[in-house]
């Protein structure tokens, strides 16, 4: 049945420019699409009108029309994609278990919210007020308006701190007036969202992305060589090329192409692996994705190997 309290609070959502998604009824887990990447057929109606696979990032959306007639059928959670809303959601989490203590840098921290405050006391910085949730497990979502300027922040997970993570572009968060587990997601302080701190930035943007390397492939130097290295740079500027949201789609789409070149011999699947991780890591995907993702795309590319004329 669907909840009428879960459409308003989508609505809210929305009205605040926030791009929501159907979860699973008491689950973190998008309700759509239904099937990953790698298996889409395009019959599924929103990947059949793009003619390519929409994740939930795509289908996020504050159109009130698209929101009601989803929280309309079932009693869907709410996530909130970090991207398109322009936000970056600090996550603080607390310890899991008895025995999840901090390592050595936060030896003197209780959970995330110690950890982050001594981040800013050690870069100078302070922690503004801003919109904040109590997850359901007892942590804290802090959102912040992501830089106008600068690159898009993007994912992490543990990088700046012990029970510390961050959701931007490619990530999303379970949003107030949801349930996961019967666990409710509660606002805790309900204010706009603060621009995102500039010793926070720093952090997050001190570290570039890796450089797009030069791939370690040896090819002969022939027609068949000179054909495959042109079927290299044409998913490489493919893959580099790919705007937000459409990053992962890409990388799976070139590994599948590559792939099929390598199910008929002219590359091994450690060749592949070697032309597109680098570049995939430069456009700030994430190495679990990356490895995720090609792997997928080999195991589709090797269903319709193709074969290199010689």
């Amino acid at each position: 049945m669907p909840d009428s309290g879960l459409l308003a609070t989508a609505l809210e959502h929305a009205a605040r420019g926030w791009h929501v998604f159907p979860l699973r009824p008491d689950d973190k887990r998008p309700a759509f699409p239904d099937h990953p990447a790698d298996r889409c057929t395009l019959t599924d109606p929103r990947c059949r009108a793009a003619g390519r696979h929409l994740g939930w990032e795509d289908r996020a959306t504050t159109d009130p029309t698209r929101i009601r007639r989803a929280w309309s059928t079932r009693p869907y959670g709410i996530g909130i994609a970090c991207g398109p809303a322009g936000l970056m959601v600090v996550d603080l989490d607390t310890p899991k278990t008895d025995t999840d203590t901090p390592p050595p840098p936060w030896a003197d921290a209780a959970d995330g919210v110690d950890v982050l405050a001594a981040l800013a006391h050690q870069h100078g910085g302070t922690i503004e007020p801003t919109y904040t949730v109590t997850t359901g497990r007892g942590g804290s979502h802090l959102y912040y308006r992501h830089p106008d300027t600068g690159p898009a922040l993007r994912n992490t997970s543990g990088s700046l701190g012990w029970l510390v993570d961050t959701r931007s572009h490619g990530g999303y968060v379970v949003a107030a007036g949801t349930t996961v587990t019967g666990r409710p997601y509660e606002v805790a302080l309900d204010v706009d969202p603060a621009p995102l701190p500039a010793w926070l930035a720093g952090l997050l943007t001190h570290a570039p992305r890796p450089a797009h390397r030069a791939p370690v492939v040896t090819l002969p130097v022939d027609r068949h060589g000179a054909y495959v290295a042109a079927a290299i740079r044409r998913q490489l500027a493919h893959l580099t090329a790919a705007p937000n949201g459409q990053r992962n789609h890409a990388l799976f789409a070139s590994a599948v192409a590559l792939g099929q070149l390598a199910a008929g011999g002219a590359l091994t699947d450690a060749d592949v692996t070697a032309v597109l991780e680098p570049a995939a890591l430069s456009i700030g995907l994430q190495p679990g994705e990356i490895t995720r993702t090609i792997a997928s795309g080999l195991r589709v590319g090797a269903r319709q190997p193709r074969k290199v004329a010689a």
